[in-house]
């Protein structure tokens, strides 16, 4: 495997960590098209725990957000902080709410959210050196303030999450949950994934033409 992927992780679990599905479809494609991958999160305490049977906040309970995304990624997992991009020719960015909990506070700020300085620094040498970046689900709500403004992406439909992004300075395009928002010039790759899915199935179709063209954009 010559070609090598980055895949930021912000938690294990869709109400307070990475979506595990849209984890698991990403790695599985990477996989089948040969491509090596290496996951990557931030050491940090989550946001909060959620019980995913009841989807209610757990009171007095504290996780740490690589801990858990070690569960993910079966242990093979390094600190945001190791993540070179000059070792990497692309990353991509699954969704779940911890995107929006931990990565950043879009959850409690909307379109005033601040993004964690840690994901920041470890994208600046992808944009710097016009390497492709995909996000999914709810991630590309951080395009704004992660990347630059005016890069076209998706989230879907929502009109609420596409009115912050455009509150933000992004351009949002609708799309269905089986196809993608390509930004040539800026090299951002986008997919609504379980923003719209209602099955595993629905998901894979976008996040493999995802996954798919980022390997064309790396070639």
């Amino acid at each position: 495997m010559t070609k090598q992927v980055a895949v930021i992780l912000a938690g294990c679990g869709v109400y307070d960590g990475s979506e595990i599905y849209e984890t698991t479809l990403t790695l599985l494609r990477l996989d089948q098209l040969g491509i090596g991958y290496r996951c990557f999160a931030p050491d940090i305490e989550q946001h909060h725990v959620v019980n995913h049977l009841t989807q209610e906040v757990v009171e007095g309970e504290q996780r740490n957000v690589l801990l858990e995304s070690a569960r993910l990624a079966r242990g093979e997992i390094s600190p945001l902080e190791e993540l070179d991009a000059d070792s990497f020719g692309a990353v991509i960015v699954p969704g779940g709410f911890g995107v929006a909990k931990n990565l950043s506070d879009f959850a409690s700020a909307g379109d005033s959210m601040q993004v964690l300085e840690a994901l920041k620094a470890a994208l600046v040498g992808f944009r710097e050196e016009a390497k492709p970046i995909g996000l999914m689900c709810i991630s590309p709500v951080l395009v704004p303030r992660l990347l630059d403004e005016g890069i076209a992406v998706t989230v879907g439909n929502d009109p609420a999450i596409s009115g912050a992004i455009s509150a933000m300075g992004g351009l949002h395009r609708s799309c269905g949950v089986e196809d993608i928002v390509v930004d040539l010039e800026h090299r951002v790759v986008t997919t609504p994934a379980y923003m719209l899915a209602t099955r595993i199935s629905e998901a894979a179709i976008g996040i493999f033409k995802l996954v798919d063209r980022i390997a064309e954009m790396m070639d």
